[in-house]
């Protein structure tokens, strides 16, 4: 295709001359995504063409096609100058619907000015265009999306031309069946880019557009949910169908709930960490009363529906901890997962998730990681929680002659974590299992070894021992049997049992042994001057610190192995 040809047809300002020629380009250009350099200059002058075409009145299918072609050059991130200038962008955004002024940058039949009605009152500027052609509104905002993604001019004209406010006033519309589904599809496509680059835009739609309310009623619409309890929620026309009943979400309903998930995880990032208010805390209730449904419903193909979990979990990860209660306060039906008599369907969804993204060992950091913080900080502040997982993850210990590294029980899987190459995930991995040992550091030898337990211990100042600052309730006394019979014999080291070995001093003279204790002490001088290793000692706060010779004081009392609490830290039961 020869772009000359187009340009020149352009050039003599026939509005079917420009049809044909911008037809003939859209049609061999459409599956393009890989432009020649060589014809940049080209490519923008057209862009410039079709833009100052758009300023005039225009046929139906002329709109259509200019729109198509803005869309096919705005794949090309070196040629976007002719899309990014602030007229440019308001007319783009007049016809995808969203521009929350009316300048006079567009043609009388294609947006509302503000006139005078028959009383002679002042009409109020138009806050959307009134086009009833869908297709044209879808071919506008796919052009946006594609000059935001790659220009960051463009992002700073929208977030001054307050598009994210024409987008919030059409996703108010939610239960309204008038817009497709491409429609809603590119308008929360574009609130995600939007939200994902500019903070400043972040924030207005999380706090002046009220953003959480109004994504929480998207996701609820798309969803189809009626809400039979306070915090309870239920597909509509399905009440009291147990969740592995339901049907499964269509495609369309999949791939609009996971880019509205993924908005809410830009506007909600770091809510965790803050104190909300009690307006704020019924709002994320309400909103995690929704995700917990998304954790329990499926997709039609097992790939969409772990898209779907997986955006839910990373969406959780983001809600104020103590309003993770609303995962548990259904009511308990007939096929729950009951513990305690407390329903565990979303927590007992969220481990099975975890131990399947765990068996993967695909990119751990990314995948792994959002699910098992979730966990340890929903065991950290809900008792329940807390029980049902140690239930699941830390049974009574019964085998003692396999180290805790070794084999494929969920315990076993998380222990080797702790070993892991990359820090983030060893870290969480044990924290994790240190929560549900309940901050206990005997209990947690017990289950992982000392060896594995070591870098979080050192961490903390707990090498010596001790528990750490949480608050958990008391235990009962409840060890196995064959833990209490062979208590006496684990090496908490490794953790395990081990065979009895022949003592290497047998057979040696007092003065051999002092000659191999001398020979010990000056191998680990050596090392010591040559900085190969760094003697440590410990002190006060339990952390260790780099022994001087000014300070060779290493006695501290090692209580590691001996419990300082008033019960038994090493039974299973709580109360």
């Amino acid at each position: 295709m020869d772009i000359h040809v187009i340009i020149e047809q352009m050039e003599t300002g026939d509005q079917d001359a420009a049809l044909s020629a911008l037809q003939r380009f859209n049609r061999e250009m459409s599956q393009c995504f890989m432009f020649n350099r060589e014809e940049d200059q080209d490519r923008k002058h057209l862009g410039e063409l079709v833009i100052g075409l758009l300023a005039r009145e225009l046929q139906p299918s002329c709109l259509l096609a200019c729109l198509e072609t803005i869309r096919i050059l705005s794949r090309d991130k070196y040629c976007l100058d002719p899309f990014i200038s602030c007229s440019a962008m308001s007319i783009l955004s007049r016809y995808a619907g969203i521009a929350t002024t009316c300048p006079s940058l567009l043609p009388q039949s294609a947006w509302v000015e503000g006139q005078e009605d028959e009383e002679g009152a002042e009409k109020e500027p138009c806050s959307a265009l009134e086009n009833s052609d869908q297709e044209v509104i879808v071919e506008a905002l796919k052009s946006i999306c594609n000059i935001l993604l790659h220009n960051e001019t463009a992002q700073v004209r929208a977030a001054e031309l307050q598009l994210i406010k024409g987008v919030a006033e059409r996703l108010k519309q939610c239960y309204d069946p008038t817009w497709g589904y491409e429609v809603h599809f590119f308008d929360l496509r574009l609130t995600f880019l939007l939200t994902a680059l500019r903070l400043d835009v972040r924030a207005q739609l999380a706090q002046e557009l009220h953003g959480i309310r109004l994504l929480g009623n998207q996701l609820d619409a798309t969803l189809g949910l009626c809400w039979p309890e306070t915090l309870e929620t239920a597909r509509a026309g399905f009440e009291g169908t147990p969740p592995e009943e339901l049907p499964p979400l269509s495609r369309e309903q999949t791939e609009l709930a996971v880019e509205i998930l993924k908005i809410l995880f830009n506007i909600t990032f770091n809510t965790n960490k803050c104190k909300v208010g009690e307006e704020e805390a019924e709002e994320f209730r309400h909103l995690g009363a929704i995700l917990r449904h998304c954790l329990l419903s499926h997709s039609d193909g097992e790939e969409r529906t772990e898209e779907l979990h997986s955006h839910t979990v990373n969406l959780l990860g983001n809600l104020p901890l103590p309003c993770l209660d609303v995962l548990l306060m259904p009511r308990v039906q007939q096929g729950s997962t009951e513990y305690m008599g407390v329903n565990m369907d979303a927590v007992n969804m969220l481990l099975e998730f975890m131990e399947t993204r765990l068996d993967r060992r695909h990119r751990l950091k990314e995948t792994l990681l959002p699910s098992l913080n979730l966990l340890t900080e929903s065991a950290r502040i809900h008792r329940e929680t807390r029980k049902f997982l140690r239930s699941k993850v830390l049974p009574p210990l019964r085998d003692v002659k396999n180290r805790p590294e070794v084999g494929n029980t969920l315990r076993n899987k998380i222990v080797r974590l702790m070993t892991h190459i990359d820090t983030d995930v060893k870290n969480c991995a044990a924290e994790l299992l240190f929560v549900l040992c309940k901050e206990s550091v005997p209990r947690f030898i017990k289950y992982t070894g000392y060896g594995n337990a070591a870098g979080l211990l050192a961490a903390r100042g707990l090498l010596t021992g001790g528990r750490d600052s949480g608050i958990y309730s008391e235990d009962e006394e409840s060890e196995t049997e064959e833990y209490k019979e062979a208590k006496a014999h684990i090496n908490p080291i490794t953790g395990v049992v081990q065979d009895e070995q022949p003592d290497p001093m047998e057979g040696m003279t007092e003065e051999q042994k002092e000659h191999e204790a001398m020979k010990l002490i000056n191998m680990f001088d050596k090392l010591s001057r040559t900085n190969v290793i760094q003697p440590m000692h410990f002190c006060t706060d339990g952390k260790m610190r780099e022994m001087s010779k000014n300070n060779p004081d290493t006695s501290s009392h090692n209580s590691l192995f001996q419990s300082e609490e008033p019960a038994d830290p090493d039974s299973e039961e709580e109360t």
